[in-house]
């Protein structure tokens, strides 16, 4: 089950969803979804971030932490 702090999120505007992936070595990466908008409008923007994790929850969190930075400062993903 999923912690509070690794589920998907809203801030104004923006959805924010943590992602995990599995990569073939066993070990996770984490991404990230800032969605805005709705219907034929919605833009969907995924951050992918090259550190590898031991599993899949500590991945969310680390995705979850940076949509937490994007939102104070959007330039920094730029």
């Amino acid at each position: 089950m999923k912690s509070l702090e690794t589920q998907p999120f809203t801030a104004g505007r923006y959805l924010i969803t943590p992602i995990s992936h599995t990569n073939e070595n066993g070990r996770f990466t984490a991404s990230l979804s800032i969605r805005s908008g709705q219907g034929t409008s919605t833009h969907c923007r995924i951050v992918s971030f090259a550190l590898e994790f031991i599993s899949s929850e500590k991945a969310l969190i680390h995705a979850a932490i940076q949509g937490q930075v994007w939102l104070k400062n959007p330039q920094a993903f730029a």
